[in-house]
Formats: C-alpha cells, structure tokens, sequence
C-alpha cells in the first residue's frame, strides 16, 4: 500500500495469465521483495550457482552427487525465507492440478519444437560443441546413470529456482519505476540472459549455443508465469532435459 494510504492499483495482467493470484514476491509488502530484498535474493542465487560449479568438481558420483543440486535449491530458499518471511518459499510451490500438467506437456511439446528448430539453426552456421553431460550419462556405471537422472532432476528444479528468483526479483526493481507489463517483459529477458550467459562455460564458451538457449529458456518460464507454480517450468525443463540424456543413455547401453 502506498505510504499516503492509497489503495493499490490492481495489477494489469497479460491475457494469458492466470487472473486468480498474482506473481509472487515482486510487489513488495509481507512476505515480498524490498530493494534491499531482492538484491539480496539475487545475490544469493549468483552465489548458488557458484557453490554449485565447486561443488561439482568435489562431488560427481555415488549419492554425493545429490549435494551440488542439493545446496543450488537451498541456498536462495533460504535467501528468500530470510528477506520474506519463512513461509515465502512455499508461493512458489503449488499443488498441480490437471490444467498444469496440460500446460506441462504443451510446453514440453513447444519447447521440444523450439529447440530442434534452434539447434539446427546455430548448427548450420556456427561450430558447436555437446553438453558434457551427456558425454557423463553415456560413460557412466548402470548405477550411475540411474543416480544422474536424480541428480539432474534436483538440480533443474534449482536452475527453475535460480532463474525465476532473478526474473521475480528484477521485476521487483523495475515495477517501482515502471508498470507491471514492461516490468515482466524486461525481466523475462535479463533471466533469459543470464541463463545463457551461466551455460557459456558449459559448452566451452560458445557464444552462438549461449545466445541459441535464451528464447528456450523464455519457453520454460513461461509456465511458471501462466500458472505462477514452479513444478509446472520445473516439470518442463525435467521432460526436456531427461528425453535428450535417456536417448544417450540408451544409445550407449551395452547391447550384450
């Protein structure tokens, strides 16, 4: 609420989202984002991902392999917990109703197009490198390729969380100065951004594969967007991301 006591105007949504609930977080108030707050939130998911990248080198087999994914999702929980409130994490964290698994596998099917699409492009005209991680899922024990897929799963809930807490909380900067709309597009971008920048040492710093995966990563945020959920753009990213590393993990099974 303003500080002269005004109500609030009602947020002007897209005609695509869900008009029950608003995003959380990004207006401020109990159990939202200061200034202060969301600076921190975005300093904590940089810092996430940093542990992340170290940790990864320390712990890359067995069930150790569930302590780099494991603290990537913790770290700006507990971020968010500490500027919002304890139980500010959870308006993250609905419960998925029929509508949500539709819009997971519309998304899936959408973001399956998009990316063949893209990665023939960039294919076509610039030298590309693969993801270390299949090469990882092809090389490993029977074990280890079971373990991976738990690996991967945790740790693409907490590139959802990385990524929505940076678009959530620029959206929570530029909604001050700016309105709601233009606030969400900037942000949906600056997330984007970032998120192929973080993938450059990944694949060897290829710029082209960093700037191909931006309107990809657009695609997965928008579920979280429409229905304002994290396990529907976690769900998403799951099922894209499991089809490529099964497919490898099958074409390098022993046939005998």
């Amino acid at each position: 609420m303003p500080a002269n006591g005004a109500v609030s105007p009602p947020p002007a949504f897209f005609r695509f989202e869900r008009t029950q609930c608003d995003l959380p977080y990004y207006r401020g108030g109990p159990g939202g984002f200061g200034p202060l707050g969301a600076l921190i939130v975005l300093c904590a998911a940089g810092a996430a991902f940093a542990v992340l990248l170290n940790t990864q080198q320390m712990y890359h087999s067995g069930l150790a392999g569930f302590i780099p994914p494991l603290l990537f999702v913790l770290i700006p929980l507990a971020a968010v917990a500490a500027v919002a409130g304890p139980r500010a994490p959870l308006a993250m964290f609905r419960r998925l109703s029929l509508k949500d698994i539709g819009i997971i596998l519309l998304f899936f099917v959408l973001n399956a197009i998009v990316t063949v699409a893209v990665g023939l492009l960039i294919t076509g005209l610039f030298h590309t490198v693969s993801n270390p991680a299949g090469d990882m899922v092809a090389s490993a024990s029977r074990a280890d390729r079971v373990l991976f897929f738990g690996w991967t799963g945790v740790q693409l809930l907490g590139e959802e969380l990385f990524t929505i807490l940076i678009f959530l909380g620029v959206m929570a900067l530029l909604s001050r100065v700016m309105p709601r709309k233009p606030a969400l597009c900037i942000a949906a971008l600056v997330a984007a951004v970032i998120f192929g920048m973080v993938h450059l040492p990944t694949y060897q710093w290829n710029v082209a594969q960093a700037v191909g995966l931006m309107p990809i990563r657009i695609i997965l945020l928008m579920p979280f967007i429409i229905t304002r959920n994290i396990w529907t753009s976690t769900g998403v990213h799951i099922l894209n991301d499991w089809a490529i590393f099964g497919s490898t993990a099958i074409a390098a099974m022993d046939p005998g």
